[in-house]
């Protein structure tokens, strides 16, 4: 009698990633014995964990709206905050960083670092984007007026920041990672090239102009979507009447140029298929660098 007890309790079936652990249930999809360990719930039964991992590597992932991944987060536009703010802070700590940075189109600059208008024949360095200084047009989007230029420089990157914290936010979950940073940064270096464009000798800054983008891409997407909680319709219109209200005292080319721009990836990015996406941006890139060539070439006539 004892024997048998022993032949039923060595044949009885183990996990197979734990061989300790006497089970009877199977995996629904390898049919192989599992403990309650490695059990995981399915449709009908169990599965194993190596069969779960499996088919969820063969699962088709999420998709926004306008093809990008979904994310249950807004992390880029938490990141890009996070840099502008950093960049503030730099500012407050060495001043000349802005000097460096800054969406100057054309300038001089002697060896003490000192800064002035463009004149030929002074014998001074050329500086700025028609110097060879192309970051210019990124880095400008991240700098904000520095603190020594009293309380409109708080209220600068304070309006910047709330308005990329409500758009920003709704946008990335429109398009997901990818699509949002390619969006945002041609609307900042948008902006920074028609003001290169427009008025070379003034060094902007802000991220203004990669926010009138995403107000534009927030007009173009809610029109697409027939669905507006932000009401876009409005808000286009009070960026529109900003932009003409603050031209005595802000770059108006900045915000111009990252309205039409951002714009224009909007309009690509929600009507053209989605194998053309990548197509799209990189032709509105193209044309930004092409349109700062030529002006670069212009302004080497003076």
């Amino acid at each position: 009698m004892k024997r048998d007890v022993d032949e039923q309790i060595a044949e009885a079936p183990t996990c197979y990633r734990h061989p300790k652990s006497e089970t009877y249930v199977r995996c629904t999809r390898c049919d192989r014995y599992i403990c309650p360990d490695c059990m995981r719930d399915a449709a009908v039964g169990h599965q194993c964990v190596e069969c779960v991992r499996a088919g969820n590597k063969s699962m088709r992932q999420a998709r926004t709206i306008f093809g990008g991944k979904v994310a249950a987060v807004p992390l880029v536009t938490y990141v890009l905050i996070g840099i502008n703010v950093l960049a503030y802070l730099g500012e407050m700590a060495m001043p000349s960083i802005v000097d460096r940075l800054d969406g100057l189109g054309i300038g001089l600059v002697d060896a003490g670092g000192q800064y002035y208008v463009y004149e030929s024949g002074t014998g001074l360095q050329t500086t700025g984007v028609a110097a060879g200084e192309w970051y210019r047009l990124v880095t400008a989007g991240f700098l904000h007026l520095p603190p020594t230029a009293g309380v409109f420089s708080i209220l600068h990157i304070a309006f910047n920041m709330y308005w990329l914290w409500t758009l920003g936010r709704v946008v990335e979950q429109m398009l997901g990672m990818l699509r949002f940073v390619a969006l945002y940064l041609l609307a900042a270096v948008g902006g920074a090239v028609f003001a290169f464009l427009i008025s070379p000798g003034t060094a902007v800054v802000g991220a203004s102009g990669a926010v009138f983008g995403l107000g534009a891409a927030y007009f173009v997407f809610s029109r697409r979507l027939r669905r507006d909680p932000l009401g876009g319709g409005r808000l286009i219109v009070m960026f529109l009447i900003w932009l003409v209200i603050s031209a005595g005292f802000t770059s108006w080319q900045g915000h111009l140029g990252g309205l039409v721009v951002g714009g224009a990836a909007a309009l690509g990015l929600a009507y053209l298929p989605r194998r053309f996406h990548v197509a799209a941006m990189g032709a509105l890139f193209v044309v930004l660098a092409v349109l700062v060539a030529v002006k670069t070439y212009e302004l080497s006539l003076w």
